[in-house]
């Protein structure tokens, strides 16, 4: 409680951290902000040649079936490799000034956040060009859905942001952790054709719900299974607690290790 009443506290730096980090991601770069919808754009091109025409994946409006599920992941990713360099990205912050340190995580996290919103633009009109007819109920859980996500996306940054520090190749075996865990999750395939050896690992793994609920609601035009995100919900929660933990024991001594 005393971290979260710190946090509240230093909103205003957090605020300021994420519009910097959203101003700063393409400064100096001709299209800058634009890069926001022309990367996921490009991955959703090249995913959809290859599956759609050379390993046919047999989908109905796989353009789609894979956009709704691409741009949440690429929150997730980017929230986790790039947040685990965070601490030692401001370096100069945390060796001169007090403040809690873990602002610096969350407002990395939330700065991603604000990112996959302003690509949800686009996915609206993708799903509209598709002529899918959203469900107003399904809607009104998307918030939802991308608040499971987000408790995800903290907790683990958390933790891999304060590991990092101590352990600098971590960021490097974070590359390959998260490149498995892509393909572990329904995010280029359907659930379905899962091999049965295989499909505990997907069942176990929290973002498997998160993706089948966006594709519920954009793909399906349908409303999320709630009964499954809840449990999603409740390991982001586990996970939100426990990188909070460990972070305020190893935030201890960032000061002596940067």
């Amino acid at each position: 409680m005393k971290i979260l009443k710190e946090l509240y506290d230093y909103r205003e730096m957090i605020f300021n951290l994420v519009k910097k980090e959203l101003r700063g991601r393409y400064k100096g770069s001709v299209l800058g902000f634009l890069w926001t919808f022309i990367n996921p754009l490009f991955q959703l091109i090249i995913y959809t040649i290859v599956f759609s025409y050379i390993m046919r994946s047999g989908i109905d409006k796989y353009y789609l079936f894979l956009f709704v599920a691409l741009i949440p992941w690429i929150f997730f990713q980017t929230s986790l490799q790039g947040g685990a360099a965070s601490i030692i990205t401001q370096k100069s912050l945390v060796t001169k000034i007090y403040f809690p340190r873990e602002v610096i995580p969350v407002s990395f996290v939330t700065s991603c956040f604000m990112n996959m919103l302003f690509c949800f633009v686009i996915i609206f009109i993708v799903v509209g060009l598709a002529g899918v007819k959203l469900s107003l109920l399904g809607l009104l859980c998307l918030p939802i859905v991308m608040l499971v996500e987000y408790l995800l996306a903290l907790g683990f940054t958390m933790i891999a942001s304060a590991v990092t520090v101590y352990f600098r190749d971590f960021e490097h075996i974070l590359g390959i952790i998260v490149m498995a865990w892509m393909y572990l999750t329904p995010i280029i395939f359907a659930l379905d054709i899962v091999p049965d050896a295989f499909m505990p690992i997907f069942k176990y793994n929290p973002l498997t719900y998160v993706i089948e609920a966006y594709r519920d609601i954009l793909y399906a035009g349908g409303v999320p299974q709630m009964s499954e995100l809840l449990y999603s919900f409740i390991v982001g929660v586990v996970v939100v607690v426990i990188g909070f933990i460990v972070f305020a024991k190893l935030k201890r001594h960032f000061a002596e290790e940067l």
